[in-house]
């Protein structure tokens, strides 16, 4: 376990993101990326932000921090105008937020329960409190280490039917004036908290001589989670978006 965890670690940690990564792009480029973003969004019901150019822009923007107080809040109007049509559901940060401290409080109520009950009832509301806690704590991760740093969220979101577990949005033209290494810092945060759940939850399980079939439940778990960083998280989620903000910020 331990061997897998220090694998995860190195991937991203020794090997940033190549700064090519990001593409280059000059002052005029940014400009005419973003005034592309900004007719497409007033003319077309759809748009994707990427294939406009936008997305380097921004990039092109963290390279040259001289330039975010000249194009961060325009960065951060296209990006929530954008977030407005593409998430499938939304509420705002603070009716979110609230949902999520009722629902982590919930998965604590279950694994603190599961000490009076026994057998598979005990070993049921041990599972049911962790699956809870594995949704509702990764997000405020994010929002608690992003907002002691000065970013600030306005959303909590749902993006499709094909990823239904809810997230929190950033508000990019805050995101955009922090220092790269504290904007991976948050970034991390929800991939750590998410990979602590399963091996609190089992300590507690050891503790309370829960079943046999839940404390290997909550095992595999725990080790599907590092699999899941190791195969697709160092690629396309958290730990990419750590990569290649550690990347800006040793460059």
């Amino acid at each position: 376990m331990f061997r897998m965890v220090s694998h995860v670690w190195q991937l991203v940690s020794d090997t940033p993101l190549p700064l090519a990564t990001f593409g280059v792009m000059d002052r005029v480029g940014i400009e005419q990326a973003l005034s592309d973003a900004e007719e497409s969004l007033l003319r077309d019901s759809e748009v994707d932000l990427g294939k406009l150019g936008f997305w380097k822009a921004v990039n092109a923007v963290k390279q040259q921090p001289g330039l975010i107080a000249e194009f961060g809040d325009r960065i951060g109007r296209i990006d929530r105008e954008a977030f407005e049509r593409w998430a499938l559901l939304k509420i705002p940060a603070g009716a979110g937020t609230v949902l999520m401290i009722i629902g982590t409080l919930i998965g604590l109520f279950l694994i603190g329960w599961a000490y009076q009950l026994s057998f598979f009832r005990q070993a049921l509301a041990l599972l049911m409190g962790t699956a809870i806690l594995l949704v509702t704590t990764h997000g405020p991760a994010h929002l608690v280490v992003g907002s002691a740093q000065g970013m600030k969220f306005t959303h909590w979101f749902i993006a499709s039917l094909r990823r239904p577990t809810p997230g929190v949005k950033v508000d990019y033209g805050t995101y955009l004036k922090v220092p790269a290494a504290k904007r991976a810092w948050m970034h991390a945060s929800g991939a750590i908290t998410t990979k602590l759940i399963p091996f609190v939850a089992l300590g507690a399980g050891w503790a309370m001589k829960a079943p046999g079939w839940a404390m290997a439940t909550l095992g595999v778990v725990a080790i599907g989670q590092i699999i899941t960083d190791i195969a697709w998280s160092t690629k396309a989620a958290d730990w990419m978006k750590f990569r290649r903000e550690m990347s800006l910020s040793k460059s």
